[in-house]
């Protein structure tokens, strides 16, 4: 990835034309951005999350640039993307690490280590980023002896662990090339999240989506849904069931799941 944030958007207007340099010595590369070129777009915000539904294709083939990106349809565009857009500019959502308690800090700055966010804000963000068909980045802070901090990087090992914890180990799972798939779980227990992911090497083809519970012998939803990509993290409250049942309601193709997952999580 190379990333130019803003001062290389617009090669026309005062910006440099960075893109020919970037073709010529890393044409695979991940770019970000001008107003040509975006490989993906921002979110729309710097709190780490995106809107939903969150598609990853977009009307045009940049993200943003000066000349725009204050407008207001602008910004609900590109936290939620086009469903219709001809082109694969998937979000990402970036955060500092350091922004809790009303900081914002992308920079190192002494004492303060009290504003590095809690693994419960830092949760959130991962469900309503990662959850939700984006990029999660994170700005992290070296200190001038080029490492990151102690508190930085035991907050960054909790912060894996719990997402280990919550999605390591799925009550059973499932894949196919169809508009339904039915989770079978032998014994009826408690589910309050459940996986989605597409293969996105197919393209988008979810339009919309449910998901039902088995509850003494009958279906009934528990959650519904738009836009999946990559992955969709569902939340919804827990219920009893022996059974789920994802059923695509709306696709534009034959939809190509790779993975359909249940969960029941509890929270520290």
């Amino acid at each position: 990835m190379i990333w130019f944030d803003g001062g290389a958007d617009d090669p026309r207007g005062d910006g440099p034309d960075v893109e020919p340099i970037v073709n010529k010595y890393q044409p695979d590369c991940l770019f970000y951005h001008n107003i040509d070129r975006a490989d993906f777009r921002w979110g729309g915000s710097e709190t780490g999350t995106v809107g939903y539904p969150c598609w990853s294709t977009f009307p045009a083939p940049c993200s943003h640039h000066k000349r725009i990106e204050s407008q207001k349809d602008q910004i609900a565009l590109l936290k939620q993307g086009d469903p219709e857009g001809k082109y694969w500019v998937p979000a990402m959502a970036d955060s500092p690490l350091r922004g809790a308690n009303g900081r914002h800090e992308w920079f190192w700055e002494p004492d303060d280590e009290n504003n590095i966010y809690p693994l419960t804000t830092l949760m959130d963000m991962y469900e309503k980023s990662v959850g939700r068909n984006a990029t999660l980045i994170i700005g992290l802070t070296p200190n001038p002896d080029g490492l990151l901090p102690a508190g930085d990087e035991q907050r960054l090992k909790e912060w894996g662990e719990e997402i280990n914890r919550r999605f390591g180990t799925p009550l059973a799972e499932t894949q196919g090339r169809k508009q339904r798939l039915t989770l079978n779980l032998n014994e009826k227990q408690p589910v309050n999240y459940c996986i989605i992911q597409e293969d996105i090497a197919k393209g988008e083809r979810i339009r919309q989506y449910k998901i039902e519970a088995k509850v003494n012998g009958k279906w009934q939803t528990v959650c519904s849904g738009e836009s999946v990509g990559h992955k969709r993290i569902a939340h919804f409250e827990p219920v009893e069931t022996t059974a789920l049942r994802l059923t695509v309601t709306q696709s534009v193709a034959v939809p190509e799941i790779r993975h359909f997952s249940a969960y029941n999580i509890t929270f520290k």
